[in-house]
């Protein structure tokens, strides 16, 4: 435990103590003469701006003030001491809260008695105390990675899918149609659902791979089975459990009946390449694989330098060890899904539909990748501090101008978008974990592999072995 102090800048004694991960308690006593004269303070103030019946402005008897106001100027006196005490704490013992404080002591135990100090305890996490690993000569591998036919061909088929035209159906839903309608969810033990949406649209799911899809952001097995053999005007019902990582801390665990009634079905008829290209003003499909080629050129410099960043967040998650604050932990899931939705929709690769389905999945994940990915954000933000990697404005427009080409829409749109997501701040946190990570990559001990070879070790990773 430290000792109480106080500062000849602070009147408060306080004493700073762990009290579990990445938590400190902090025990802050206020003096005697500095609780008198911040109420002498408060209730001269008072007096100066008073205004009662029968007295002039600020000619009320003091004795008279006390009486009407004295409760409500002490309560606020010591909402303010307490403010003051807690940020002077802050600073002396020089911690970043991650949280707000949690009060040790009750409200009923903290009153000013005459002549007497007051002290208040409370609990904090912090951000934790990082020693950061040998960042010299990080070995990465640099894939080689070069433009496919077959990699043209599925690029075409999505461009020709954008440019297809939406027909209504009525059944005989396949794989990349969409089914919309009213749907539900309520936790089992309960009667009423606890969310209802009017238009609910769900993805219909490849069959392979037991058929998995996404409702309400939930993975569910067997989705497939269940509205294939649907029509307009059926209702689908699920059964699925609350991951145990979900954002939404009252569902976890629990198992979940989701219901939907299908109103209408939708089916994309891809366009003809020749009409693709006339809409972008080329003059033959073949025109329009060698801009393909060329848009997949610049994709694929994003998608390599992205792999070699991962492989650095990797060496820096391997390679530092401490503690995580736990209740963040537990409420951090919402943040860090967005900064994966983030990152995938930036290196533009996956559609819409497949970053809400790999979204879907990572809700599903074990609570140790959430610990993982929470440890990843906090040495982020410490190599971005120790290198001074600063972001400006313009880096912020110019990243959202990029995500915007490659998902078609406008910027101006797009950062609107994210501003009613909530998003927008996670773009200037992006681009410094990169420009962090790229420091690194800088002076690496870069070794070139063929793509063939580190599709393996993507293989190998994933499998865990």
């Amino acid at each position: 435990m430290a000792d109480a102090t106080a500062t000849a800048e602070s009147p408060f004694e306080i004493t700073c103590e762990d009290a579990g991960p990445a938590r400190k308690r902090l025990t802050i006593t206020i003096p005697a003469d500095h609780i008198a004269a911040k109420l002498d303070d408060s209730m001269g103030a008072l007096a100066a701006n008073a205004q009662l019946p029968g007295f002039r402005k600020g000619h009320a008897p003091r004795a008279l003030l006390e009486r009407r106001f004295g409760t409500a100027v002490r309560d606020e006196t010591k909402g303010q001491l307490i403010s003051e005490g807690y940020a002077a704490a802050l600073e002396q013992e020089s911690l970043k809260p991650v949280g707000e404080p949690e009060p040790v002591t009750q409200a009923e135990e903290m009153v000013f008695e005459d002549g007497k100090p007051m002290s208040f305890t409370v609990e904090v996490e912090v951000v934790p105390e990082i020693t950061m690993p040998n960042l010299e000569k990080v070995p990465v591998k640099k894939p080689m990675l070069e433009v496919t036919d077959e990699m043209i061909d599925v690029e075409m088929d999505r461009q020709c899918l954008q440019a297809g035209t939406i027909r209504e159906i009525e059944e005989g839903f396949e794989p990349g149609d969409k089914v919309i309608g009213p749907g539900s969810a309520t936790k089992e033990g309960e009667d009423e659902p606890f969310f209802q949406h009017p238009g609910v649209d769900v993805v219909v799911p490849e069959k392979e791979d037991g058929g998995k899809g996404t409702i309400l952001g939930l993975m569910v097995d067997g989705l497939h089975e269940r509205i294939a053999g649907a029509k307009v005007g059926d209702s689908i019902e699920v059964t699925v459990e609350g991951p145990e990582s979900h954002e939404l801390e009252h569902i976890r665990g629990r198992t979940l009946r989701i219901e939907m009634t299908i109103e209408k079905g939708l089916r994309i008829e891809p366009a003809e390449p020749e009409q693709v290209a006339g809409r972008y003003g080329l003059e033959s499909a073949d025109i329009l694989r060698e801009q393909i080629k060329l848009a997949l050129e610049q994709r694929i410099a994003v998608e390599q330098q992205a792999a070699m960043r991962e492989q650095v967040y990797r060496y820096l998650a391997d390679n530092a060890d401490f503690d995580l604050p736990e209740k963040m932990t537990e409420n951090q899931a919402q943040r860090l899904l967005e900064r994966a939705r983030l990152e995938m929709i930036y290196r533009g690769t996956m559609s819409p539909e497949e970053i809400e389905q790999r979204i879907a999945e990572m809700r599903t994940e074990a609570q140790e990748e959430s610990r993982k990915r929470l440890k990843l954000q906090f040495l982020l933000h410490k190599l971005a501090d120790d290198l001074g990697i600063q972001v400006t404005e313009q880096e912020v427009n110019g990243r959202i101008a990029m995500i915007a080409q490659q998902r078609n829409v406008r910027p101006e749109k797009l950062r609107r978008d994210l501003v009613d997501q909530g998003m927008i701040g996670q773009i200037g946190t992006q681009i410094r974990d990169h420009k962090a990570a790229d420091r690194i990559i800088r002076d690496a001990e870069i070794t070139e592999v063929s793509a063939d070879e580190w599709n393996a070790e993507v293989e190998r990773q994933q499998s865990g072995s």
